[in-house]
């Protein structure tokens, strides 16, 4: 593979140089043409990896939509879209470059569905050209850049939906309304589970992709050399591209519980616990993880684990059943699931069913209605909750980043603090016995206590690291863009 040389890296740069003076470089094409009450949305794609791949598949089996734009960096990913776009009839313009989509007067929305570092920035570009939005979960990747999000949304008048679909979930709005009812009594705690196997990361001498745009695949970040074997997905795995599976699949059921207890506004305080083991990878973020969110109305646990039961194996532990979703805690039971939930007495017996159907069709349809009526009232997951559903994963894991080795009982002694995350960290703990990991020979990172402003948006104060762990986390909450690829701090 070839590296960039400078002055490629210049040429590319060179294509986007205009983007800061003059937004995304595009003229606004929409505002004075809303789409009417029975048209069809004319829909453009930027992105199209896989989950967007699996958008396409269900976009083609409607006909309140016309895909008539794809947009991907990368060439190859393009080239396949293209061809599942085959035989529907349609012949949607195609180009490596975004702006070329926004600038376009026949899109009235677009589809992000890039690596998380380009949410905002594209979001941002997309609402000053007057384009709807459906972006991909997380909404950011920073605190900061969500506040962004919800600026532009509003400044626009664009309507902008995150695609936690698990917010159109029938199943779960039905189970959480009886919850809310009192049917289980009191509420204790939520455990919020991931638990999805992960392997090890091949490692691969330092290289450069030469098939596409590498500067403009960066975009915000630093241009870095890879050292794992893929360009695409295993980005998920670097803090500068991805957050982990926190902020991957983690985003998709905090935002169940943040419903469950009732948030209104972001936790008091979050503490963070983790590491990674076992596997000697170029990859940067735990694949075992504990976030600890005191919000008032409960406490909610996230609890991470990318390790299998045991070694060897390929099936994950379970919590009553269930591998991925939720368990809230209650005096007379639990509710428990993700698509579709049930709740359970305390001996397991079932007291109710709430089927489900996973919300994708639904999340999508209550977009498209929106970009019609133009009622953004009417969102199932608006930027104000997509910006507070990612903020919570930001803050898990910049309380990780900036903590520090330590043993178990010091581990458990700051879980504590939340009994039921005390007894989960112990669960955790014993599930890395089971793979060989001795926690006093290879200790979690233990985090900080990280108050949270009232505003949702930064941060108070620490409860250990002093000055230089402030400022660390502080500087998480914003990170470092690249130029030309900035999004300015009034949008």
């Amino acid at each position: 593979m070839k590296n960039l040389t400078r002055r490629s890296f210049l040429l590319n740069s060179a294509v986007v140089a205009g983007i800061a003076a003059t937004g995304a470089g595009v003229r606004p094409s929409t505002w004075a043409a809303p789409v009417g009450a029975n048209g069809s949305v004319r829909l453009g794609i930027i992105g199209c990896g896989a989950k967007a791949l699996a958008h396409i598949k269900q976009l083609l089996k409607r006909t309140d939509v016309r895909i008539v734009a794809l947009c991907d960096v990368d060439p190859q990913q393009l080239a396949k879209a293209v061809e599942e776009v085959k035989g529907s009839g349609l012949a949607p313009f195609t180009s490596t470059d975004a702006r070329a989509v926004l600038a376009r007067d026949d899109v009235d929305a677009v589809l992000i569905v890039t690596p998380n570092h380009w949410h905002a920035l594209l979001t941002v570009w997309a609402c000053q050209a007057g384009k709807d939005v459906y972006v991909e979960k997380p909404m950011s990747h920073t605190v900061w850049e969500g506040r962004k999000m919800v600026e532009a949304a509003a400044k626009y008048g664009r309507v902008v939906q995150v695609g936690t679909q698990y917010r159109s979930e029938p199943g779960l709005a039905e189970g959480i309304k009886y919850l809310h009812a009192g049917g289980l009594g009191k509420l204790k705690h939520v455990h919020a589970i991931y638990y999805g196997k992960r392997d090890a990361l091949p490692r691969k001498r330092a290289w450069y992709p030469d098939w596409l745009n590498y500067d403009v695949f960066c975009g915000p970040t630093p241009v870095l050399p890879l050292e794992r074997d893929k360009l695409h997905y295993d980005w998920h795995w670097s803090w500068a591209t991805g957050k982990g599976d926190h902020g991957n699949n983690g985003v998709h059921i905090l935002v169940v519980a943040r419903r469950i207890v009732r948030a209104d506004g972001p936790p008091k305080r979050v503490l963070g616990v983790g590491g990674r083991f076992v596997h000697d990878d170029p990859a940067e973020t735990p694949n075992a993880q504990l976030a600890v969110y005191d919000f008032p109305g409960a406490p909610v646990i996230y609890e991470q684990r990318g390790l299998p039961a045991k070694p060897g194996v390929n099936y994950m532990d379970q919590v009553g059943g269930l591998r991925v979703g939720v368990v809230a805690y209650c005096e007379g039971g639990t509710l428990s699931g993700l698509i579709g939930c049930t709740a359970n007495d305390h001996a397991g017996k079932v007291i109710k069913k709430f089927p489900g159907d996973g919300g994708v069709v639904a999340h999508m349809t209550n977009f498209l209605d929106a970009v019609r009526s133009r009622r953004t009232g009417d969102l199932a997951a608006p930027t104000t909750v997509g910006h507070a559903s990612a903020s919570i994963c930001h803050f898990g894991n910049i309380s990780l980043r900036v903590g520090t080795a330590a043993g178990p009982v010091a581990v458990n002694a700051a879980l504590e603090a939340v009994p039921a995350a005390a007894e989960i960290g112990r669960s955790m703990a014993q599930h890395l016995g089971v793979h060989g990991v001795d926690l006093e020979k290879r200790p979690l990172t233990l985090g900080p206590w990280v108050s949270v402003d009232a505003g949702g948006d930064g941060i108070a104060g620490l409860t250990s690291g002093g000055d230089a762990a402030l400022e660390r986390a502080r500087y998480l909450l914003h990170e470092t863009q690249r130029p030309p690829y900035v999004i300015p701090d009034v949008v």
